[in-house]
């Protein structure tokens, strides 16, 4: 079973409630979109096909790792992705999944934890998401929405107030690196009294890949 691997490195979570943690990432080759603030334009393309085998071989040399990230791209648009999510929870890793959230949920493995964008106005692919796969996100699960500006910010808040008053998952607000200060979302995140969690790029931040 071959799967078309951008890169595989070693680096601190930047992202979601496991920021902070090391994590090995899997980054797989392509996608389905063309996101304005796209930081990963260069995993549209290119890679290696690689066995599962293999993959599992380079992410044992790592040292500690809290988790394992799969990520692209949009890793779920590769047919075996889901194959490999299997066969690493089946070899004892701790496992999230990062997708755009137009590829359908159903087939991921119980105990992988998703981590579902939700594309904004900002990021040219409004209407990208597929409002069935809620079905599919959990309370181990989180949602994201990169905010680029305020027109982002109140389809979030119009988003979350239709579609998501009983999710039991994790709601990540992002501000655009450069764009949205991080300090005046916290501060629109106070004053409406949101239920959602204000989510810095941590590898930004501390500038490591």
């Amino acid at each position: 079973m071959k799967i078309n691997v951008n890169e595989i490195f070693y680096s601190i979570q930047g992202e979601t409630t496991r920021a902070g943690f090391p994590s090995v990432f899997i980054r797989l080759s392509g996608c389905n979109l063309s996101c304005r603030y796209c930081d990963t334009v260069y995993a549209r393309s290119g890679g290696e096909e690689m066995g599962i085998d293999r993959i599992i071989e380079k992410v044992r040399i790592f040292k500690y790792h809290d988790h394992i990230t799969v990520t692209g791209g949009e890793p779920l648009m590769q047919e075996n992705a889901l194959l490999l999510l299997s066969r690493l929870l089946h070899e004892g890793f701790s496992v999230q999944v990062e997708t755009n959230g137009s590829m359908n949920l159903a087939g991921v493995p119980a105990g992988i934890r998703k981590i579902a964008d939700v594309k904004t106005p900002s990021s040219g692919e409004e209407g990208s998401f597929l409002i069935e796969n809620l079905k599919y996100i959990g309370a181990i699960d989180e949602i994201k929405f990169v905010i680029s500006d305020m027109a982002d910010y109140e389809f979030a808040k119009k988003f979350m107030a239709e579609h998501l008053r009983e999710t039991r998952a994790v709601i990540n607000f992002s501000p655009a690196h450069g764009d949205m200060p991080w300090k005046d979302l916290a501060n629109c995140i106070l004053a409406d009294g949101l239920k959602v969690r204000l989510n810095l790029q941590l590898h930004k931040i501390i500038d490591i890949r």
